[in-house]
């Protein structure tokens, strides 16, 4: 009998969390005053989301209106750590940057991964149905045993599949609702869809590094931070 083996997943979390509306509606507040703050507004095109980090705001988890928010994310991200059966005990665990982000109209966020972190967040603020939805890429491609099978528009338009599923696609169209969490790895690229409109779409991101409690027998991870020496350049 046939069987079929799928190996090396990608693990996403999705948690919905409680936020009392009046909490939302402080944190809302709060990141429309960031935007109206910006200092760096050069940096953004008329397509792309206004993105926190990029204008001054990126430690949302130092901001005491955020508090409770990001307790709950503490206590997801040890969930999802869990789930991979990783002994978070031996770690310390960091915020390293937390932002807000904007779309408005059919404005949206390119493709990209954070690549100075370990895992990263996505919190949903406030998010309408027809909101442009997250989108995860796969740059491994593991099942593309022909060059540029995935992706070719050619062979989409002559029907080269008879169906699009996780098996033989190079992303995914995530869907999620006001009040989702999502945690993957940092190293993951993602974006948000093109040509959709938004009514005020507001998500929260960040970014989560691990150090090594005790390093002293070990060749991998970060060790501790208080061990460092900084160069006086």
């Amino acid at each position: 009998m046939q069987k079929i083996f799928n190996f090396f997943p990608l693990t996403v979390y999705k948690s919905t969390l409680s936020i009392s509306e009046n909490e939302k509606n402080e944190m809302i507040e709060e990141v429309r005053l960031m935007e109206k703050k910006s200092k760096n507004l050069d940096y953004k095109s008329a397509t792309k989301a206004w993105t926190g980090d990029t204008q001054g705001f990126e430690y949302l988890h130092n901001n005491p209106k955020f508090k409770n928010l990001f307790i709950q994310i503490n206590n997801c991200i040890l969930e999802y750590l869990e789930s991979l059966s990783v002994n978070h005990t031996k770690l310390d665990l960091y915020f390293q940057r937390s932002w807000a982000t904007i779309s408005k109209k059919t404005e949206h966020i390119d493709n990209h991964s954070h690549d100075q972190s370990h895992l990263s967040i996505a919190f949903y603020l406030k998010k309408q149905k027809d909101d442009a939805k997250i989108m995860f890429f796969d740059t491994s491609k593991h099942n593309e045993f022909i060059p540029q099978l995935f992706d070719s528009r050619s062979l989409a338009k002559e029907n080269i599949f008879k169906k699009r599923d996780i098996l033989n696609s190079s992303k995914v169209v995530f869907d999620t609702k006001e009040d989702d969490l999502l945690i993957f790895p940092s190293k993951t690229i993602h974006g948000t869809e093109q040509g959709k409109s938004n009514s005020e779409r507001i998500s929260i991101s960040a970014d989560i590094v691990f150090l090594a409690k005790d390093s002293s027998t070990l060749e991998h991870l970060v060790p501790p931070v208080e061990n460092w020496k900084k160069f006086s350049n």
